[in-house]
């Protein structure tokens, strides 16, 4: 059966899965748009509610599980994107409890702290997948994982990533218990060069805001790590500092 009515309800409970923070969380599900993003759920085994196609936009294949075939103009209503594919899928979310993370003898992780705009948390996802970090730790974190701006500014690449959310007293807790080198990224005078720190060992870095950097819990809590720089400016936006970090790790750890 088509859906062509924008009061279906099934419709109404996607477009407020898109729009309500509250509502996602309190369901345990989330929305995925877009067939790589979708691909990329599936693969890494998410599990799926049900899906929304359109199939005069749809060119792929149809996945295995409940199918809506929805009117071109109830896709665009439940369209996050304005250039998506024709295909919208609904997941169980999965619980992001630290506690369940086993580090490996050489794991690096990249904890944020306070990060507070979904696009700049993508980004950063997608630079540690692309980088082989072995998980994201949001310490005190203001946005939720399944935001569906979360989703598409990290291509899908939430979904391969181990990722957790937790109090600082939590994350340094965990980090000390599991014997990590931990580098924070404090403004300061003792600070050494990122390229002279160790990530062939366990090792941890720590970012706060754009706005305010770490929090004062984090002084004294780690060696303190900044990235060389040539030009005058002293500072970089944080999810290219991550990136440089994500690379250095990978470069050291392939010798």
């Amino acid at each position: 059966m088509l859906i062509e009515s924008f009061q279906n309800d099934k419709i109404k409970n996607v477009t407020k899965l898109l729009t309500d923070n509250r509502f996602r969380k309190k369901s345990k599900v989330f929305v995925v748009e877009g067939q790589q993003e979708n691909e990329r759920a599936l693969h890494y085994d998410f599990i799926p509610v049900e899906f929304f196609i359109c199939e005069n936009i749809f060119k792929g294949n149809i996945p295995d599980g409940r199918i809506h075939y929805v009117s071109d103009k109830v896709y665009e209503k439940i369209a996050y994107r304005g250039s998506s594919e024709g295909i919208i899928g609904i997941y169980e979310a999965k619980e992001t409890l630290l506690s369940s993370f086993t580090p490996k003898n050489n794991s690096t992780v990249i904890i944020v702290e306070g990060v507070e705009k979904p696009g700049n948390l993508g980004a950063i996802l997608r630079s540690c997948e692309a980088f082989g970090i072995d998980a994201l730790i949001v310490a005190d974190g203001k946005t939720d994982f399944y935001n569906p701006n979360v989703i598409r500014s990290s291509v899908g690449c939430l979904f391969g990533m181990e990722v957790y959310q937790a109090e600082n007293e939590e994350t340094l807790k965990f980090l000390q218990d599991n014997h990590f080198n931990i580098y924070t990224t404090l403004m300061d005078e003792t600070a050494e060069d990122l390229y002279k720190r160790d990530f062939t060992q366990r090792s941890a870095v720590l970012f706060g805001t754009e706005h305010s950097g770490l929090s004062d819990f984090w002084i004294g809590k780690g060696k303190n790590t900044l990235i060389p720089m040539a030009g005058s400016i002293d500072s970089l936006n944080l999810s290219n500092a991550v990136a440089i970090t994500c690379y250095e790790s990978l470069k050291q750890k392939k010798g």
